[in-house]
């Protein structure tokens, strides 16, 4: 009875709920005001390139562009079809290289090299490559591959865009497996499996959904980079030649080039195809967000 008293005596007055006019809701109230306008504000550009986007080349849009090519100028019609497969084929041989040694190297921190100095300075090194200048990448791949064949090609661009994802990969692969909770690896190994099976049959499955994520944020970065192709691929007017015939050995037309080059030239007709060609893009980069989520909330 005394320990009741002196609880109802100590809470006595005190209730849960809010004063409209206290101090504390005023102050929460405002906050919570200034927080929305300042999401609102971040919003806005966001919104506002879609929509310039979006008006200056949704008009433009129909099925000739996927299938001929950029015209001269002055000359009504075409499409930039060379250069939206050879963004498909240099994306395509960034994330052949990229996505392997990537989740190798986040499997690698996560799991056998986890709280180690090792991991330390290879996530450090890991950090230091994502805030790199995508143009020094550029010309890094530059000399790594195109002065030693002696042409640009759509492989050197691949290059160039693989270096540019990779740290994306790694950062992402390497959160999403130290998401796993241990006790799915000291259920794996009580039930005899050794490290390698518990990483590839149970923390590897586990964390697919936020690597995938990961995978696709990086590709859709890579589709809209200019600076690393203006070194590499730099651009073709043409249809490249079949895979089979050397066509990846060959200077490729990518969108991100045909929207720069084609956005400062003086011709009424190829700022039409730049305007389509930066709609495209943004709608594969919006696409490729999406799916992620997607596919992300299926596999959960």
């Amino acid at each position: 009875m005394v320990g009741n008293d002196l609880a109802a005596n100590s809470f006595s007055g005190r209730t849960l709920n809010k004063k409209p006019t206290s101090p504390r809701t005023l102050f929460s109230s405002i906050m919570s005001g200034v927080a929305m306008f300042c999401a609102v504000l971040a919003l806005i550009p966001l919104f506002a390139v879609l929509y310039y986007v979006m008006v200056q080349g949704f008009s433009y849009l129909n099925l000739d562009l996927f299938l001929k090519l950029p015209p001269p100028p002055l000359v009504k019609g075409g499409g930039f079809g060379n250069a939206f497969i050879g963004t498909l084929i240099t994306v395509g041989l960034a994330s052949l290289i990229s996505i392997p040694f990537g989740v190798m190297a986040a499997i690698y921190l996560a799991e056998f090299a986890r709280d180690t100095k090792l991991a330390y300075w290879i996530n450090f090194f890991t950090n230091v490559l994502s805030g790199v200048p995508s143009i020094v990448i550029g010309v890094f791949a530059y000399a790594l591959v195109v002065i030693r064949t002696g042409t640009f090609s759509a492989v050197a661009g691949g290059v160039a865009l693989a270096v540019l994802m990779l740290p994306t990969i790694v950062r992402t692969a390497t959160e999403a497996l130290e998401a796993v909770p241990r006790d799915f690896r000291q259920a794996a190994i009580g039930l005899g499996a050794t490290r390698i099976q518990t990483t590839l049959g149970i923390v590897l499955p586990a964390a697919v959904p936020a690597i995938l994520t990961g995978v696709m944020l990086a590709i859709a970065r890579a589709a809209g980079e200019t600076a690393p192709i203006l070194f590499t691929a730099l651009f073709n007017q043409f249809w490249n030649r079949p895979i089979w015939q050397g066509g990846l050995w060959e200077p490729t037309a990518t969108m991100s080039m045909l929207v720069y080059n084609f956005s400062v030239v003086p011709y009424k007709n190829q700022q039409q195809l730049a305007w389509a060609g930066a709609l495209v893009l943004v709608a594969l980069v919006l696409v490729t967000s999406i799916a992620a989520r997607f596919l992300t909330r299926r596999r959960r």
